[in-house]
């Protein structure tokens, strides 16, 4: 698994709460409903400033987002909870 991977299961899951399509989600931080598809499906890897954009659409933070990826130093591999 890849952290873009965990990242699309917050984020469909998130979207899904709030009972909003990937169109409007796209319409509410001004990105297209193709790249909340990719993002949904761990085709792309969000920047900063898109996750920001997410967060402030679904009423959320970016700790919500990116629940459960994690970086351990020692193995220099990400690790993931569910």
């Amino acid at each position: 698994m890849e952290p873009r991977d965990r990242f699309a299961v917050n984020l469909r899951k998130a979207r899904q709460s709030k009972q909003i399509s990937q169109e409007e989600l796209g319409f509410r931080c001004e990105l297209h409903r193709t790249e909340i598809s990719l993002l949904e499906r761990g085709g792309r890897e969000p920047r900063l400033g898109t996750i920001v954009k997410l967060c402030g659409a679904l009423e959320t933070t970016p700790d919500e987002l990116c629940a459960g990826i994690r970086w351990n130093a020692k193995s220099q591999k990400f690790t993931f909870k569910k």
